[in-house]
């Protein structure tokens, strides 16, 4: 069966910096019509900084949508212009973490909301680090947290750590056996 659904017109709005807002009108498989929400977003990456001791090094921000602190894996969105994912991922490092990794691992890539959102989030996992001083953005306030792989497991497994790409990272570097 096929299952797509053919744009017939759309509206934007909303246009900001990093993301655009539109409503399609769409034909569906069965010919009829329906809309679609769709917000466009730049995209972005998160990098899993994993140390020589077997620690996950987090960042804790405040997340304005949600009202509150979240742990998460550093990350960035891609809104310097053009410039690849994993070029992305170790500006994002450095200046969240002050770490620089002497190897950076691919683990893919992942739709955070495919339903609405056409952001594609790219993964890597970063190993032989080495520290140095954080520079976040002026509008970006980040805390470090070095944490054993098996307590960012366990604040997963209790619903404690929510970010969906920190989860999927860990998850991916498990199956990489980074860990």
């Amino acid at each position: 069966m096929d299952m797509r659904e053919t744009r017939i017109s759309g509206e934007y709005f909303f246009e900001g910096r990093i993301m655009k807002a539109r409503v399609d009108e769409v034909r569906l498989p069965n010919g009829k019509q329906a809309s679609r929400e769709v917000c466009e977003h730049v995209g972005g990456v998160g990098v899993l900084p994993i140390d020589q001791d077997g620690n996950i090094i987090l960042v804790r921000q405040f997340r304005y949508p949600f009202d509150t602190e979240t742990l998460e894996m550093p990350a960035g969105k891609m809104d310097h212009g053009p410039e690849n994912a994993e070029e992305c991922g170790v500006r994002e490092l450095a200046e969240e973490t002050g770490c620089t990794a002497g190897r950076i691992v691919p683990l893919g890539a992942m739709y955070p909301s495919p339903g609405f959102l056409t952001e594609v989030t790219y993964l890597f996992a970063a190993l032989d680090l080495t520290e140095g001083e954080t520079h976040p953005d002026e509008d970006e306030f980040v805390e470090t947290v070095r944490l054993p792989i098996a307590e960012v497991e366990r604040l997963i497994a209790e619903d404690r750590l929510r970010d969906a790409k920190t989860i999927a990272a860990m998850y991916r570097a498990r199956l990489k056996n980074l860990f």
